[in-house]
């Protein structure tokens, strides 16, 4: 027990700063907004005009795509260094998480997780008219009847 003391202490020794911190910052900080103080500041540059819209949820959805996989990889490097001694039941079972995981990705593209803008729309062509014995040859147009 004695081992996890000091991993006790910078706990409570973080705790204690951040709530520290958070208090200080509200009992300290200045109290008189102005329209200068409450205007977006970019590099000194006064903005000319408003910020852009938000980023799209697919944008986060992407993100959260590549942190599973980086959590993935993360994983994969332990059993890499440590195959011989896990033997048969450690590769089956990455084999399992990575099927698992690999599952995930095909649901999260089948449901269109990947698909950036707008959908596009297949228009639908009329078939051309079927051909049985009293219609062989198709009529074309004249010229003065396609205007």
């Amino acid at each position: 027990m004695a081992s996890y003391l000091p991993i006790l202490v910078m706990i409570i020794l973080g705790v204690a700063f951040a709530a520290g911190s958070f208090v200080a910052s509200g009992l300290l900080a200045p109290k008189k907004p102005t329209a200068a103080k409450l205007a977006p500041y970019e590099c000194g540059i006064v903005p000319q005009r408003e910020p852009a819209a938000r980023f799209p949820v697919r944008f986060y959805l992407i993100a959260m795509i590549f942190i599973i996989f980086d959590i993935e990889i993360i994983f994969l490097y332990p059993f890499a260094v440590y195959f011989h001694q896990l033997g048969s039941f450690g590769l089956s079972e990455m084999i399992v998480f990575a099927v698992v995981v690999f599952a995930s990705f095909v649901y999260m593209i089948s449901n269109g997780a990947l698909d950036w803008g707008p959908t596009k729309k297949f228009i639908q062509q009329t078939p051309y008219p079927v051909r049985d014995a009293n219609n062989t040859v198709r009529r074309v147009p004249s010229t003065s009847e396609q205007v």
